[in-house]
């Protein structure tokens, strides 16, 4: 240990906790990248940051909202829903696709954003879907809460059955986006 760690570790005293953020401050930079994610699902699968109030699992949300549960892949590590803005941030682990019953495949990046309504989702940043090749994902709605079909817009609108994503999926890691 040199001296400069040695200065940096008399900030941070004896106690516990203080040693805690101590490693995450010596760690390198994708270590702690790696740590603050794990961090985030304990955080907020528990409690909404924003409200306060105890968070539903993200299947939950999605079928509160008339879409269907299955909509993103089982292993998510944690999510952000600012019911004020309508805003949704999904955060997975790794970029990753997921295969669905109807041979649709979605590929997912490490964090998908967009703009939650009653049977929308649109703004879509961080979704793609495989037309012949991948093509961004801007929206997914459901017309109504008696339809049977989803609908995808990634450059034209698709309709997909609703049945194929009723269920959270295990998803596929990939090397990139």
């Amino acid at each position: 240990m040199d001296i400069q760690q040695t200065k940096r570790l008399s900030k941070f005293g004896n106690n516990s906790r203080n040693r805690q953020h101590l490693h995450i401050f010596l760690m390198p930079y994708f270590i702690k990248d790696i740590y603050i994610t794990s961090m985030c699902s304990q955080k907020f699968r528990k409690l909404n940051h924003l409200t306060g109030k105890p968070l539903k699992e993200l299947p939950d949300l999605l079928r509160e909202y008339n879409l269907p549960p299955g909509l993103f892949p089982r292993n998510i590590t944690c999510y952000e829903f600012d019911q004020s803005k309508s805003k949704l941030i999904v955060y997975l682990p790794s970029p990753c696709e997921v295969g669905f019953k109807d041979s649709s495949v979605v590929r997912y990046a490490t964090r998908v954003k967009g703009t939650l309504s009653r049977g929308k989702l649109t703004g879509i940043e961080g979704m793609k879907t495989k037309v012949l090749m991948w093509v961004k994902v801007t929206s997914v709605a459901v017309e109504s809460y008696k339809s049977d079909k989803v609908w995808f817009t990634a450059g034209v609108k698709k309709s997909r059955s609703k049945d194929a994503y009723e269920m959270p999926s295990n998803a596929i890691k990939v090397e990139e986006f």
